[in-house]
């Protein structure tokens, strides 16, 4: 298999996974750079994650623009992954979601900080976008390069991003990697707000935030992770 086809099959598996786990529902998408191309990444056509199939992916630069239409309507917030890709060239995924979990550090001072060892990749500091700050009042969806540059700046070189009153977008080195740290971003949000209300919590230290980050990226890890959702999301049998 080459390697453009394994990062399509792991996309077209990725969106499905999403779906499953509850990460993204009738919207959100996930993207992954062209593995030949670094100014170009792949992503579905405007489908609900769970119904995306290989015929759904539409390649384009980093402009958004489509290398091939063929007539297939467009997400209007490409430019998340188009300016994400474009300002980071560690990343080779994107993933921008809504999980309910999260909409309350994006809309609150309080912080999202990691408090299971599964979150590990989240990393020590969430940063928060607010659209408004830059671009008034909006729909809060991010239409425009101008928007998707704004927001990549925000996240910086962390691997999350909090969209107040929207969601969220998370990176990662490869498909499989943003897809794990989306999971448990939305995992340790909810167990974090589980865990307030009993007192104060006890937060993962900036060692242990390190260390857990490797523990999850390990190949031991992510392999076994990918098989579990791979079979959950019926993407194998």
């Amino acid at each position: 298999m080459t390697e453009v086809k394994a990062v399509l099959r792991d996309l077209v598996a990725a969106n499905r996974i999403l779906a499953h786990e509850n990460v993204v529902d009738g919207f959100g998408h996930i993207s992954a750079r062209h593995p030949e191309r670094s100014d170009r990444f792949f992503l579905a056509r405007s489908r609900s994650p769970e119904l995306v199939t290989a015929d759904d992916i539409t390649e384009f630069d980093l402009d958004c623009n489509p290398i091939d239409q063929r007539g297939r309507v467009m997400y209007g917030e490409r430019p998340i992954h188009g300016a994400i890709h474009a300002a980071r060239p560690d990343v080779g995924s994107v993933v921008h979601n809504h999980a309910h979990e999260v909409i309350p550090y994006s809309a609150t001072n309080t912080p999202l900080r990691q408090i299971i060892h599964t979150a590990g990749g989240m990393g020590s500091h969430v940063p928060v976008w607010d659209i408004r700050d830059s671009f008034g009042d909006t729909d809060l969806l991010v239409r425009t390069l101008e928007q998707g540059r704004s927001l990549a700046k925000t996240l910086s070189h962390h691997s999350a991003v909090l969209m107040r009153g929207h969601g969220c977008a998370v990176v990662g080195r490869t498909v499989r990697d943003a897809v794990r740290i989306a999971v448990y971003l939305m995992v340790n949000a909810r167990l974090q707000t589980f865990a307030m209300p009993l007192g104060d919590v006890r937060f993962l230290s900036e060692g242990e935030i390190a260390a857990t980050a490797e523990m999850s990226a390990s190949q031991l890890a992510a392999d076994r992770l990918w098989e579990y959702w791979l079979r959950r999301s019926g993407c194998v049998s």
